[in-house]
């Protein structure tokens, strides 16, 4: 059978390399800047089309949130996985991309619950669900694709740069999103201004297809064609081939999982803990993550070009340990640094929390029960505290008790007690801010930056876009997608406002078992 190298004729071709890489890191910058729009709006978007005293709205706002855009990527891996395989790596990415296009532009254009009621809710949840259909198969290809067009001893390097381009998705929306806000006021932002990051998606396809059309077809997948080896059934044999459910089950669990929480919390766990924990504007907390993520974003294609040299498996294992280290460390740091006011009044003025058993739900819009309001209210505020069994609920602040669950006594309580309601800029430390932010992406391009080449390198050519892309969204999906809420429920469970780490920190501990045992090096291995 035909080798990658073979299949490249052993020549380095500049001028192709460098479209090969530009095509396809363009397009998973847009893919992804497409998908993390929505999630850096989520709190608007939530307010604008699922009103929270709609107990229907209410309910499609839970099914948005658990399964529109995480749940139904694996679904759209084995749907392009199966075409990828079957009728070639660039037609199915171009497929991709441009559902992903189509859909968020068209989320720029819906009507809101105001004026359509449930209809708005029902058609967001769909566009949502085509979203995450189309990252399903976006990466796949991508990275796919690149590793088929690179010279031996560069695909790590090579397909880095797709790595880089899903940082690079986030940091393009966060500007774009900066940008936009900055330009209007508060009340036209939420009145129609919020529609602009969706809508420039429509330009963003219209670059990224035109450049994209230029590619020809991967030289493995031509190579297979030409010698009649292409797959029948590639979801099927993905099942069937000798061996390859447990390189699957080795994707899964030892490394989409792990990279997954990791670059998730480096991510949307950051800002969500700046802007709920730390109580640090949104705008000021994008623009902290903003520049940590550009310093921080080269360390991806760094250690793709490690791997090649010394290992793949070796760099993801150092990612991994640095990982499980670091993350509290960091998350401390960033905390004292965003609002040392909080992080003194919780030092001299601990909080405890008295009350029966407590019916607490994670999916509930609003807490039914006093004590789920309680907690509610101090997790939100990013305040840890203790739990004592009592018979009536009382909220302790040092030595002010306050019973029942009152939100204006709790803010009086907490505010003599030194506990603020916002962080104060005087007191900010942007640079250490910025620092932990860096630190965070640094220790997810340690583990990010070489998969593509990790994945691609794992399983044969005839399955390798359902085979590689199956296990990578099943864990990107689910690891990923469930961790603000399971990490949330662990605050409020636990009442310590840095205790939701600890599934990041479990996460990784059994992708770090599962790659030191049974995860093969294979970065010389020839692209069969």
């Amino acid at each position: 059978m035909a080798t990658a190298q073979t299949a490249n004729e052993g020549v380095i071709d500049p001028k192709r390399d460098r479209l090969v890489i530009t095509a396809s890191s363009l397009g998973t910058v847009f893919e992804w800047y497409d998908f993390f729009v929505y999630g850096i709006l989520s709190a608007l978007i939530a307010k604008l089309f699922f009103p929270s005293d709609n107990p229907t709205a209410a309910m499609l706002a839970s099914l948005a949130v658990f399964g529109a855009g995480f749940g139904v990527r694996p679904l759209g891996a084995i749907i392009f996985g199966y075409l990828g395989d079957k009728i070639g790596r660039k037609y199915t990415f171009l497929v991709t991309i441009s559902l992903m296009g189509v859909a968020t532009a068209a989320i720029g254009l819906l009507p809101t619950f105001e004026t359509a009621g449930l209809w708005a809710a029902g058609l967001l949840l769909l566009l949502r669900c085509l979203q995450g259909l189309a990252l399903g198969g976006e990466y796949g290809g991508a990275a796919i694709y690149v590793a088929e067009h690179a010279p031996k001893g560069k695909r790590g390097q090579y397909t880095s740069w797709i790595q880089a381009s899903v940082a690079g998705g986030f940091l393009l929306a966060v500007v774009v999103v900066l940008a936009t806000r900055s330009i209007m006021s508060p009340e036209a932002f939420e009145a129609w201004g919020w529609r602009v990051p969706f809508l420039i998606s429509v330009l963003l396809l219209a670059i990224s297809l035109w450049i994209r059309l230029q590619l020809s077809e991967s030289p493995v997948f031509k190579a297979m064609k030409e010698a009649g080896t292409t797959s029948k059934n590639p979801f099927v044999e993905s099942f069937q081939y000798p061996g390859n459910i447990k390189r699957i089950l080795v994707a899964l669990f030892g490394v989409a999982a792990g990279l997954t929480v990791i670059y998730y919390t480096s991510q949307f766990g950051t800002l969500y803990f700046l802007t709920g924990t730390a109580r640090v504007p949104e705008t000021d907390a994008l623009g902290y993550m903003a520049i940590g993520a550009l310093l921080a974003a080269p360390l991806y294609v760094a250690a793709g070009w490690l791997s090649d040299h010394y290992g793949r498996k070796k760099m993801l294992l150092i990612g991994y340990a640095l990982t499980m280290l670091l993350t509290f460390p960091l998350f401390h740091a960033m905390a004292d640094a965003a609002n040392p006011a909080l992080a003194k009044a919780s030092a001299t003025s601990p909080v405890t929390i008295v009350m029966p058993e407590c019916d607490w739900s994670i999916v509930a819009t609003k807490q039914t029960t006093e004590c789920g309001k309680a907690l509610n209210f101090l997790s939100k505020r990013g305040i840890s505290y203790a739990k004592e069994s009592g018979s009536e609920i009382v909220l302790k602040v040092g030595t002010a008790e306050v019973k029942g669950f009152d939100e204006k006594a709790y803010v009086a309580a907490l505010e003599a007690a030194g506990y603020p309601d916002k962080s104060d800029p005087e007191q900010r430390n942007p640079w250490i801010i910025i620092g932990a932010v860096a630190a965070l992406v640094a220790l997810s391009a340690m583990t990010y930056g070489q998969v593509a080449a990790i994945l691609v390198e794992l399983f044969p050519a005839k399955i390798r876009y359902t085979s590689m892309s199956i296990p990578y969204h099943i864990g990107t999906g689910y690891f990923g997608g469930f961790l603000p809420f399971i990490s949330q429920y662990i605050v409020v469970k636990t009442g310590g406002a840095f205790n939701g780490l600890w599934y990041t920190i479990g996460v990784v501990a059994m992708a770090f078992i599962v790659s030191l045992f049974w995860l093969p090096e294979n970065k010389d291995k020839e692209l069969d």
